[in-house]
């Protein structure tokens, strides 16, 4: 299994027989390396309903026809929209073909900004954990610090982290390293940072000061091997 990294948020998890997209935020997104136009995927899961995680969702699934797992509201208007959808919700998991999707919590907001500048509620955001032939990713979503990641850290043996480190709309570096120690992944990275000036941060320097496991700061387009 290989587990790339394309800026912002975006995640993705290439199996044997499957491509699955976390948060594919790609078009107005300079740093991401992959082609909206061009990119398939087998799922897509998201974290919540902003648009800079939303994304690309509705031209990638449609395309492709892949599967969207996302919290309860954002799929239902996902579905609403014609995407095939499977919704979730916070605590709850499922097994799929593709392996375990299970949802967490996250403190954030989330709603979807429309063409005409309408704003739809599309519920609670979160993280997801997505279990395939042994192996867990966790992607933590945006999020503040919280006690529960301590939690989260002890119930499941997570192989790679995604945490946002960019500040003011998430937690920043210094919450970050926090939230890496109690979620204990052999691997941590950071997310979420310099697609925006007022998120712009050193990943480098975080990824040095990760004190469990390894800090892995990585490159667009880098890829890990479960």
């Amino acid at each position: 299994m290989k587990v790339s990294y394309h800026g912002h948020s975006v995640v993705k998890v290439e199996t044997a027989t499957q491509t699955i997209l976390f948060d594919p935020f790609i078009s107005g997104n300079e740093a991401c390396d992959l082609n909206a136009d061009t990119i398939k995927a087998d799922v897509i899961l998201l974290t919540h309903g902003h648009n800079d995680h939303v994304g690309d969702t509705f031209e990638i699934a449609k395309r492709s026809n892949a599967l969207v797992v996302a919290p309860n509201e954002l799929a239902e208007y996902l579905g609403n929209k014609g995407l095939r959808t499977h919704p979730m919700h916070i605590g709850g998991k499922h097994t799929f073909e593709f392996g375990q999707v299970k949802f967490t919590q996250a403190f954030h907001g989330s709603a979807y900004t429309q063409e005409d500048g309408s704003t739809v509620y599309t519920g609670m955001p979160a993280g997801i954990l997505l279990t395939i032939d042994g192996k867990t990713i966790y992607h933590v979503g945006d999020t503040g610090l919280f006690s529960d990641l301590k939690l989260i850290g002890e119930m499941n043996d997570i192989d790679i982290a995604f945490v946002p480190i960019g500040d003011n709309f998430t937690m920043g570096p210094e919450d970050a390293l926090v939230a890496a120690k109690w979620i204990n992944a052999k691997t941590t990275v950071p997310v979420h940072y310099n697609t925006f000036p007022v998120i712009e941060q050193n990943p480098d320097t975080f990824a040095e000061k990760v004190s469990v496991g390894e800090g892995k700061a990585m490159k667009i387009g880098d890829v890990v091997k479960l």
